[in-house]
């Protein structure tokens, strides 16, 4: 799930259980918690240091870089050792979308019509060697990011969209041999940063709190490797990182709770552990070995069923909503689903009861029928695309008549998915076996979930050699708007070379204009309006077949302290504060 960002409305929902469980005050958590008690209040609430944390990942990051990234467990993630200009407040379900500032001092300033935004640096923030954190930093840490797509193309383009970039002259830091950098974003002192922006961009404080505005020294960039060394800001840093295998943080002596609300800095040591099968990182974490799944999937099919078999165990589990859809997108340049009426067959014959199954039954979400899933404000529920069954058989007739109209007739294509994903690969074969009924030949490949995006699905080039046609998805809000949910899925413009989230290549003018238009309006009511209007006319393009609204379910450790599903972070556990149970 790409960010799934960076970068949440309505969170936790099935009623197994019940009580909110936290507490407050150092180290002395109530006795028992109960389900989805981590998506109505903060779990074992405790101030108590010390110890280690231990995360478990059954493939490993595509980058740890906080400005080449997209997972949104790698922004929550990297909040541990960067810190954006703002980001959200640690708390359960929507209490977690409280937006505040982080490295900023304040909200931004907005002035000419929300076109420039004013944002002052906390004083006394430092990097992990002592040298203070400047404008500058972030200045270069947005430019890197965004204007060297050759060298960090994985995380999202809004700022390349909407910054002015020079008259379209500015390549980046890497090119930029005049050293000047965007004259759109200016630093008129140490702490001061003022965005100058191309149209106005009434959502704009949630824009910055991607990992993409936490601070960067240029001296020490080292480009695509500074995934192995990032400079910290955060209370922790790098001590050891093992590619593929196993990075550890320690606590960084230059952070300082004066300049950070927001973090406590409790266990001594974080350690995440790579490339770790999902059956053992869900027996790890019944026996306390691991504190945290660290992709926030949840656990997988055979720990599910023991789980909600088990009331003492179903007690210690969450179940949540994270403002995310599974769905698979049908790529529109590739024949021949660069027709309509070829794409529609496939909205219709694709057996969603069937693909819910395979992915873990309700549990793990209900059918889906729009792009906006239906914890995002803007979400109205219709379905352009209703299917009909006999018992549990689908019924194909309206798949056949759009497919025969079409005209294509017997066709093969690819179906990519991600290899460490299980329930992806079985939601993935049942389509395979939905689409054969009408005459469409689906072939599987496989790719993990660390190339999957930088490498193969999106990736135009790759696509068209390999006949992508159809590609698995899981997407999740980059912030708790419609804005930042739709715009880098649907916007022509977010279509790119590599680590594209547009997977479908939908490039259509009147999208494109009904999203630019919205983001400039300041009127919330009538954003939220435009966004339900760019829903309904993307299902009128049948880009997307939208497949379930996500739900996770979480195994949450009793030995973990701090714990909260939060919406802003797509149901996962908020990774801040979490500690260690005394």
């Amino acid at each position: 799930m790409r960010r799934s960002l960076p970068v949440a409305t309505i969170a936790a929902v099935t009623s197994a259980g019940l009580l909110l469980a936290g507490c407050s005050g150092k180290g002395s958590p109530e006795s028992s918690a109960g389900a989805n008690a981590a998506t109505k209040g903060i779990v074992n609430a405790s101030d108590a240091k010390g110890g280690t944390v231990t995360y478990a990942m059954s493939d490993a990051p595509e980058s740890f870089d906080p400005g080449n990234t997209y997972y949104a467990f790698v922004y929550n993630f990297s909040r541990l050792y960067a810190r954006p200009l703002t980001t959200f407040k640690p708390g359960p379900g929507t209490k977690g979308e409280q937006l505040v500032p982080d490295l900023a001092e304040s909200m931004g300033k907005s002035a000419d019509g929300g076109k420039t935004w004013t944002y002052k640096l906390r004083k006394g923030v430092k990097f992990e060697d002592g040298t203070p954190v400047t404008s500058q930093d972030v200045k270069y840490a947005v430019e890197r990011s965004n204007f060297s797509r050759d060298t960090l193309s994985l995380g999202p383009n809004y700022f390349q969209q909407f910054l002015q970039d020079n008259d379209g002259g500015y390549k980046g830091p890497y090119k930029d041999k005049s050293k000047e950098g965007l004259k759109s974003i200016e630093t008129p002192d140490a702490q001061t940063i003022v965005f100058h922006l191309k149209k106005p961009f009434a959502e704009f404080d949630y824009l910055v709190s991607a990992p993409q505005t936490a601070p960067v020294p240029q001296a020490k960039d080292k480009g695509a490797d500074y995934t192995k060394s990032v400079v910290s800001t955060g209370s922790y840093k790098f001590a050891n990182y093992q590619e593929g295998k196993q990075l550890t943080l320690v606590r960084n002596p230059q952070w300082s709770a004066a300049t950070d609300p927001l973090r406590k800095q409790l266990p001594d040591k974080i350690v995440l552990n790579l490339k770790v099968a999902q059956s053992t990182i869900d027996k790890d974490l019944q026996s306390g070995n691991t504190l945290v799944d660290m992709a926030g999937r949840g656990v997988d099919g055979q720990t599910q069923a023991q789980l909600l078999t088990d009331p003492s165990q179903k007690a210690n589990t969450d179940n949540a909503l994270g403002q995310r859809l599974v769905y698979t997108a049908i790529n529109t340049k590739v024949a021949p689903f660069d027709k309509l009426e070829c794409r529609k067959a496939v909205e219709y014959a694709i057996d969603k009861k069937a693909v819910q199954t395979a992915l873990g039954g309700p549990i793990r979400g209900d059918i889906a029928s729009t792009v906006l899933p239906t914890d995002i404000a803007g979400y109205q529920k219709y379905d352009l695309y209703p299917q009909k069954y006999n018992g549990d058989n689908l019924d194909l007739a309206q798949a056949k008549a759009h497919w025969e109209q079409c005209g294509a007739g017997n066709v093969s294509t690819t179906i990519l998915a991600r290899n460490d994903r299980q329930d992806e690969v079985d939601a993935a074969t049942s389509i395979i076996g939905s689409l054969k009924k009408i005459g469409i030949n689906a072939k599987l490949q496989q790719y993990p979930t660390s190339k999957y995006f930088s490498d193969y699905a999106g990736v135009p080039a790759f696509d068209k050699s390999n006949n992508v046609g159809l590609m698995m998805m899981q997407w999740g809000a980059d912030f708790p708007t419609g804005y930042g949910y739709l715009q880098q899925i649907l916007h022509g413009k977010a279509i790119s070379q590599s680590g594209n989230s547009n997977l479908s290549q939908l490039d259509d003018p009147e999208i494109n204009n009904l999203l630019d238009t919205a983001i400039a309006n300041t009127d919330q009511a009538a954003r939220e309006k435009a966004y339900a209007d760019i829903d309904r006319k993307a299902m009128e393009q049948a880009a997307i077949v939208p497949l379930t609204y996500f739900k996770v379910l979480m195994y949450r450790s009793p030995k973990a302290t701090n714990m909260a599903s939060s919406s802003a972070w797509s149901g996962e556990y908020d990774y801040l504060n979490i500690g260690v149970k005394k």
